[in-house]
């Protein structure tokens, strides 16, 4: 095992800030403590990062699957932390954080290392930021579309397992919320057409149609037909929920499953 230190820092920054937050759900936080959340956080991404660094360029490309999971955990921390400073999403971390704090600690076991031929390749490269950057996208768009649903449970007073201070206007949050789908689906196709164009020259074997490369497509079309729906009929609530979670399950079924299955369960 590498050096379990920092690894433990950014997990217990993660989840101290998660549970301050949890500790104190059932009374509005002041101003002072979301400040003190901000730069507790802002600490955990520094950090984080540069383990990020460490682990998969500092040993030629490890893009191994606790690695994937972690840089994707990274951005999608990073995604929430600049959406609230303009949003004021404090529920959100509730959401966030916890997995972050796992995902975090992974790389640590230096395990289901994966490392790439092609590193050197700004084409490749290209390829992974932006693939990783969507699906950061969708990540944060999952998680902002719970906390849509446990906000539409608490406007029409139903009961629900989780209890939160407060919530953002449901209209900002559907709007951002479709923002940043739309940023994850122009990604998603960018990555979806490099990934056929140029697949020889990335990945240095011809384009291959497997299950990977279906459900990516599959979650494409569920995105994009979320996308026409919302601005052809106005779909909102929770139909816009439903959307953008089966989105994401196939989303996780053509990245992380497979990676899992390859690197981790077969060790490939």
């Amino acid at each position: 095992m590498q050096n379990l230190i920092p690894y433990l820092v950014v997990f217990v920054i993660y989840i101290a800030v998660a549970a301050d937050f949890w500790r104190g759900a059932k009374v509005t936080t002041n101003a002072q403590s979301l400040k003190l959340h901000s730069a507790m956080i802002t600490l955990g991404l520094i950090i984080h990062a540069w383990l990020l660094y460490q682990v998969i360029f500092e040993n030629h490309f490890n893009l191994g699957f606790f690695n994937m999971l972690s840089a994707i955990s990274w951005l999608t921390v990073l995604i929430y932390w600049l959406a609230d400073l303009k949003h004021e999403l404090t529920s959100l971390q509730a959401f966030v954080l916890p997995p972050a704090a796992i995902f975090a600690i992974l790389p640590a076991t230096n395990a289901a290392n994966h490392f790439m031929p092609l590193a050197e390749s700004p084409l490749f490269l290209a390829h992974i930021a932006i693939a990783l950057l969507a699906y950061s996208l969708f990540t944060f768009a999952t998680f902002h579309a719970l906390l849509m649903t446990v906000a539409e449970r608490a406007l029409h007073n139903k009961p629900t397992l989780i209890k939160l201070p407060s919530f953002p206007p449901l209209m900002v949050m559907e709007t951002l919320l479709f923002r940043i789908i739309t940023l994850g689906f122009i990604l998603l196709t960018v990555t979806l057409i490099s990934g056929i164009l140029f697949s020889e020259q990335i990945f240095g074997k011809p384009m291959q149609f497997n299950h990977k490369t279906v459900f990516s497509i599959a979650s494409w079309i569920i995105y994009g037909a979320l996308l026409y729906g919302r601005f052809q009929y106005g779909w909102r609530g929770l139909k816009a929920i439903r959307w953008t979670l089966t989105g994401f399950m196939l989303l996780v079924l053509a990245y992380v499953g497979s990676k899992f299955i390859l690197e981790v369960v077969l060790g490939r």
